[in-house]
């Protein structure tokens, strides 16, 4: 059976990285679970604002904060979703979905369970070079090889970034340079906790 996102053509496509929910440890606030209606807010204004819908396809990951809150916003606009996994799914929610609690698990679950998403595994490294990579690394260049691949109108890079280096390889960070290396459109960052960068 042919899937139905195979035979989508985007008008548009918006590409998305933002972080991840605060682990419950983590030492320095970055986007604390009470920042969430605020983020989801910010990041709706800017869909209501580029007037995001059925006729696009959203690029991003699926873990647990800026991603699914982007993926669950999308969608409710009628857009396909092109959901980008560093791992299996069994791997990555407990690494990257499961440890914030809440019901993060159960948003992952009903975003890939919608039919207008494509979930991807990230494919075995094709030469050395990225090999070298972390797979969040390779992840990030692989979603932008593919949102430039299909042959949109208009990329539009969005991101949830509060500006600093990332807590490791391939983080939103390393996504913004690769976006502005290849002459994306990127909109201006929406800061995790409502700062003004």
């Amino acid at each position: 059976m042919t899937d139905v996102t195979d035979l989508f053509s985007p008008k548009r496509v918006f590409l998305f990285s933002g972080h991840m929910i605060d682990r419950p440890d983590r030492p320095q606030a970055r986007f604390p679970p009470e920042r969430e209606d605020a983020v989801t807010k910010d990041i709706a204004g800017v869909l209501d604002r580029l007037q995001a819908g059925a006729a696009d396809l959203a690029v991003c990951s699926g873990a647990c904060g800026g991603d699914l809150i982007f993926a669950e916003l999308m969608l409710g606009r009628g857009a396909h979703v092109d959901l980008h996994l560093p791992f299996e799914p069994a791997v990555f929610v407990t690494d990257s979905v499961d440890f914030a609690n809440a019901n993060w698990r159960e948003r992952f679950d009903a975003v890939r369970a919608d039919p207008r998403v494509r979930t991807i595994v990230l494919p075995e490294a094709r030469t050395a070079d990225e090999g070298q990579l972390s797979p969040y690394e390779r992840t990030n260049l692989w979603m932008l090889e593919r949102a430039f691949s299909r042959g949109a109108q208009q990329v539009y890079f969005i991101c949830v970034w509060d500006g600093a280096a990332g807590d490791g390889p391939g983080g939103t960070g390393h996504m913004v340079e690769a976006v502005e290396a290849a002459g994306g459109v990127a909109e201006p960052p929406i800061h995790p906790l409502g700062f003004t960068r």
